[in-house]
């Protein structure tokens, strides 16, 4: 393999010389420059991005930790990520950690060893990991997504699951379903407990009640909303509609319901949380609190940027507003 040296043989020059015109950090007359470009071709010369981003201090790579899951909605935040970063000339590596804590930690040090310039942290469980990151790397930049809370100096982005539990609820209310259920994520989730107050709240302002039997605590997964809503149909008093914290869920939810041999929107009203492209091809398409997933991952990208090139210095919480998305399984009581 052909090394700097070789060319600044080639083509009669000092390698500092070949140095500048392959950087372009220094001017160097024309003639020169064609002799050493000539040289590069002829030796089919390739810098080393090791050597440079050694150099430069930087490596244009960033590295993604994503707590292993079948929520589409993670897929689609990772696509963002990607989009943006290939957008910036900059590299993804990304590490699925299993929900192992081991994992994490050897994934944790492979990004490190990798240099990678910053890192995004997308995890739906306390971590222990974190803390050590934080003590022992305090100047890298990390930009904290989605659900965990965690004990560190970062930017964090997430949305207001609060209004977005209320939205979904009231939109329940108003199209008169009165006995609604809940179907949350994991209880030491922040996320599922936010969307779960506003559910509460909702029904509170609406003189309703909200049953413990009618409020579950899950997984955010596909199984947990099959085995949440197995459980509600089993209630002498089934509830008329569902509201399920995440869309992965809802398409458990719908499984049982057929199961049962009743249908969505008709018998029981389902609306989820997220709005993953999946939602729209549901039968019938699912009516849902929509996130940007594409937007959240070019605003991971986005804030993580503005830290590399020190345009913000203090920690940012960033706050994306829920929207509701209408569709056919919500009908009217």
């Amino acid at each position: 393999m052909a090394t700097m040296k070789d060319v600044a043989r080639l083509a009669g020059v000092s390698t500092s010389t070949v140095s500048h015109v392959i950087n372009n950090n220094r001017f160097v007359s024309q003639p020169v420059r064609d002799k050493i470009l000539s040289a590069v071709a002829e030796l089919n010369y390739s810098p080393s991005a090791v050597a440079r981003s050694l150099k430069a201090k930087e490596t244009r790579t960033i590295g993604m930790l994503l707590t292993s899951s079948n929520n589409p909605f993670y897929a689609e935040v990772v696509r963002g990520v990607e989009e943006s970063c290939y957008e910036r000339g900059y590299s993804l590596i990304l590490c699925n950690t299993e929900g192992n804590t081991e994992r994490m930690g050897s994934s944790l040090e492979t990004l490190l060893q990798r240099r990678v310039d910053g890192l995004i942290l997308m995890c739906n469980d306390r971590n222990p990991i974190s803390e050590v990151l934080f003590r022992y790397y305090p100047n890298l930049p990390v930009v904290m997504m989605d659900w965990a809370p965690f004990n560190g100096v970062c930017d964090t982005i997430q949305d207001n699951s609060l209004i977005g539990g209320k939205l979904a609820t009231e939109y329940l209310i108003s199209r008169g379903y009165h006995r609604i259920a809940c179907i949350t994520g994991p209880q030491d989730n922040t996320q599922a407990r936010r969307r779960l107050q506003g559910y509460q709240q909702a029904m509170e302002n609406a003189g309703l009640t909200a049953p413990e039997a009618c409020q579950i605590f899950s997984n955010f997964e596909f199984s947990g909303g099959l085995e949440a809503m197995q459980q509600l149909l089993m209630l002498p008093e089934p509830p008329e509609a569902i509201f399920t914290c995440n869309d992965a869920m809802a398409v458990g939810v719908y499984l049982a319901i057929n199961q049962a041999g009743l249908k969505v929107g008709q018998d029981i009203a389902v609306i989820g949380y997220d709005d993953i492209e999946l939602a729209k091809f549901m039968s019938p398409p699912l009516t849902t609190i929509h996130q940007p997933t594409d937007a959240l991952g070019k605003l991971a990208i986005d804030t993580l940027m503005q830290r590399l090139e020190k345009q913000i210095t203090e920690p940012r919480t960033l706050e994306l507003t829920p929207e509701l998305v209408e569709r056919d399984s919500v009908g009217v009581c």
